[in-house]
């Protein structure tokens, strides 16, 4: 869904989300949670920044994404950490971590409860004995309604990006249509993408997650205003 938009998306984002104040929140609940804590699965990485940055704070990390561009990225970004590309309901990295993540609402992408509960169980099964899974939801259903139409207009030295975006709800999933102008002095190109993200309840995303075997905890605040998940993974009897 970004294989054209990849290369503009930190453009896009930088202005609007302050990375640095996210993985100080992350490292702060990881901390009081799991203060052994050294390794981390960053699922849903895109561009890397937050994997970057949390490296900073001394873990080692490492991340999948479902867009080859996002994990080429991340990989040039974080030269030390393991990035692949792979689909979160369904990958086998053949190792577990004391921490998963997926920021940024990456959990509604799976689209579908069927692959909500897939992907609880590809996640739990890459979290350690005693460790800890932590999920930053996207939106319950009647939380978002349909008309909603944003525009972010952005430039570097090189480019300049329009992005406008048209939300609105199929049932229990959010439909988001982005229109592409971006200009250089060599041309002015225009593209589309639509993604499609799942509206689960809490009572949906603490079922998958207790079913993939973890304990769960929701917490009305987060590192952004749509809550988290803190899952853990029991202790191996």
């Amino acid at each position: 869904m970004f294989d054209r938009s990849a290369s503009y998306y930190d453009l896009i984002y930088d202005p609007h989300r302050d990375y640095a104040a996210e993985v100080d929140e992350i490292d702060r609940i990881v901390r009081s949670s799991l203060p052994s804590a050294k390794t981390m699965l960053d699922v849903g990485c895109g561009t890397g920044r937050h994997a970057a940055l949390l490296q900073l704070h001394g873990y080692e990390v490492s991340g999948i994404d479902i867009e080859i561009a996002f994990v080429e990225i991340a990989s040039e970004r974080n030269p030390k950490g393991r990035f692949e590309v792979a689909d979160m309901a369904a990958f086998d990295l053949g190792e577990g971590f004391d921490v998963v993540l997926s920021l940024f609402s990456a959990i509604g992408y799976v689209e579908t409860e069927e692959r909500l509960r897939q992907a609880a169980r590809c996640l739990a099964a890459h979290t350690r004995p005693g460790g800890i899974v932590l999920i930053e939801p996207w939106f319950e259903p009647g939380q978002i309604t349909s008309g909603r139409i944003y525009m972010r207009a952005v430039e570097d030295e090189e480019v300049k990006v329009c992005r406008m975006s048209r939300t609105f709800v199929e049932g229990d999933v959010t439909v988001l249509q982005f229109e592409y102008l971006v200009g250089s002095a060599e041309s002015i190109e225009r593209f589309s993408e639509t993604h499609r993200m799942g509206l689960f309840s809490r009572e949906q995303m603490t079922a998958a997650f207790e079913e993939a075997g973890l304990e769960v905890e929701h917490r009305t605040e987060g590192i952004s205003d749509r809550g988290l998940y803190l899952c853990r993974r029991p202790e191996a009897s």
